[in-house]
Formats: C-alpha cells, structure tokens, sequence
C-alpha cells in the first residue's frame, strides 16, 4: 500500500510521517511541500523520501492514499482535489470549517466512488480506551456524567491556532470521544474565551452536551491554563473513574520515537499515571490499556484492500463538525442551541 502525505508542519511531521513510515504492509511515497525548510527536515527526518510539487505530482507518482495535513483553511480544498484524482484520502481533523463543507466533502467521494476517512487519533489514546473499557464492562453503572478535559499553558499556540480557534481545533477531539462513548447530541451549550491580544482566536473554551441517551457531557479546552484538571472524570451509579495528564503518544513521537522503536513498549503508559476507580470509602488504581496511535492506518490499510470499515467514518466527523457548529452559535447567543435546529448546506468550499 502506497502513502502520500500532503503538509510537513507540526501534525505532519509528527503525527503522521513516524506512523506511515514505519508501517507494516506500506511504503511511504512521500511529502507534498514546498517550503525548503520542510523539504529540509524532510530529508534528515526520512532520508531518502521524496518531497513533491504538488498532489498532482505525488498521484502521478503512484499512490492508493493521500493523508492531508495542512492548516484548516485551505484543508477542504486539498481534500476536494486529493478526492478528484480518485485516491483514498484522510484529512486530519477537523476536516471542515462548518458542517456544509463536510457534506460538500462526503458527496464529492461518494460521486468519485473514494474512501474519505478523518484522523481521530485520540480514539486510540491510553486513557480513553481504558475508559471505554470500563463502561462497557459496566464497572462504573449507569453513566450519569461525563468530564473531558485538554488543557495546556501554550501562549505561542494562541496565535497559530489552526482554523481561528481551540473550540474547532482540541473540540473536534472531545466531541467526537464524547459522541462515541455516549451518542448523538440533543443540546448544546457553550463559552468561548478570547485574549486582547487575539480577539478573533478562542483559547479557550467550555462545552455542555446533552445527549439523546440522558448523559451530561462537559467539555474543556485551553490553550493558556496553568493549573490543567483532571483528563477524564466520569461518574456512574457504581462509582467514578478520573485520570490525569494527557496521553503519552504526543510526547513519545515528538522525542523521535515510534511504534517500531518501541515494540510493545509503545503506548504503555507508567504506572504513577494509572488512573483512579473510587466508590465512597473505596479506591483502586486501574491499570491503563497501551494506546495505538498506529492502529489507525493499521485499520486503513485493511479498509482500502476492502476487508473492513474505515478507522473513522467521514461522516462521524461531520457529526463532531455540526456539533462544534452549534457550540460557536450557542457561544455568541448565549444560551442552549437545539441541534435539530442546526442544519445547513450550500455545496461550496470556501
């Protein structure tokens, strides 16, 4: 299986080139940039890996899929042209400023007859798969409320927010565990919060979604808090679970590390960042699951040889975009938005 990769920033770079590069059943065809610094740390990051013009060149070359990874304003453009030249593609998230041009995505690979995925990689984080565990197991009872949290004291990632803010950004994450774990949102609401010195940028933000199953989900996310809450805390009828800190994928891919490095070593979290079951007097230590970043494209793969679902469906994705869609519009009106309500499509990407 051939892989294209189009962006060497930050995701690019580290978020997309280590796992393709050392994939089992892949070849890494290369990286559409044209910025000669990219080229350059292409090149001492991969020697050997070609760096290409243009999506039209790296398709000439060869490709059965083409990951996305620039910033969110000109995404859906470089998805609709990935998509025309009749490849998979995955666009990372968010995939779609607004949910009008998600479904202008999702109908272009449906008429192209192409698989359109989005790289919800968090869905493979130690934490979240642990606590998925939990509740299917029902170790913690009827779920009542659900707490998520990413926050971060960052203030250099204020102004390069991709897409003009974190709700979009940190929030497409969130929502989409949120969705997975507890299903379709009924209401939404929602507080943003800006800077002086970055009006139009939220860097912060507070989501509460109800959803159609009776849960509360509240959701956080801050690109400037210096004290961060718990990553996880959930509550049921049979007691509650909280973790702290974020998932150590990031960290582990940013140092220069990889699923092959490590072996199966990756994704281990250290016991000190176990996460906590507590019922009244009682309290347990819950030994994390390893995460599995990788198992993304290990599941792409098995996808585009037509023997299995897509990691994540497109049209999860413009779920997560509709209900991020209405947390900005709750935010400005202040008050609860009805997601019934919130519905739109033009056709066009911006």
């Amino acid at each position: 299986m051939r892989i294209g990769l189009v962006g060497y920033g930050h995701g690019g770079r580290f978020f997309h080139a280590p796992l393709i590069a050392t994939l089992p059943g892949a070849t890494f065809v290369g990286v559409v940039t044209r910025s000669p610094e990219r080229r350059e740390q292409l090149a001492n990051d991969h020697p050997g890996i070609q760096a290409f013009d243009s999506i039209g060149q790296i398709v000439e070359s060869g490709v059965d899929v083409l990951v996305i990874s620039t910033t969110l304003k000109g995404r859906p453009a470089l998805v609709l042209e990935a998509i025309e030249h009749g490849v998979a593609v995955v666009s990372d998230k968010p995939f779609a400023s607004n949910a009008a041009q998600a479904d202008a995505l999702i109908i272009a690979a449906e008429r192209q007859g192409v698989l359109l995925s989005v790289y919800q990689n968090r869905r493979w984080d130690s934490d979240y798969l642990t606590l998925r565990k939990l509740i299917e197991a029902g170790a913690l009872g009827s779920i009542t409320r659900f707490e998520s949290r990413v926050e971060r004291y960052s203030p250099a990632a204020v102004g390069n927010a991709s897409g003009g803010g974190f709700l979009r950004d940190l929030g497409s994450h969130l929502v989409d565990q949120a969705i997975q774990l507890f299903g379709p949102v009924a209401r939404v609401f929602a507080q943003l919060q800006y800077s002086a010195e970055h009006p139009s940028v939220d860097h912060g933000f507070f989501v509460s979604l109800t959803h159609d199953s009776g849960v509360i989900s509240h959701l956080w996310g801050s690109a400037l808090q210096n004290s961060q809450g718990p990553r996880f805390r959930i509550s049921g009828t049979a007691g509650c679970y909280t973790v702290e800190g974020l998932d150590g994928q990031e960290e582990a891919l940013m140092a220069g590390k990889t699923p092959k490095t490590e072996g199966e070593h990756w994704g281990a979290e250290e016991h000190r960042r176990w996460g906590w079951f507590e019922q009244g007097p009682e309290r347990e230590r819950i030994p994390t699951q390893k995460g599995c970043w990788n198992q993304f494209y290990s599941q792409l793969l098995i996808a585009i040889q037509g023997n299995g679902p897509l990691p994540v469906d497109a049209r999860d994705a413009r779920e997560t975009t509709r209900v991020l869609d209405a947390a900005r519009l709750s935010a400005q009106r202040q008050q609860v938005v009805e997601m019934a309500s919130v519905e739109s499509y033009d056709g066009k990407i911006e």
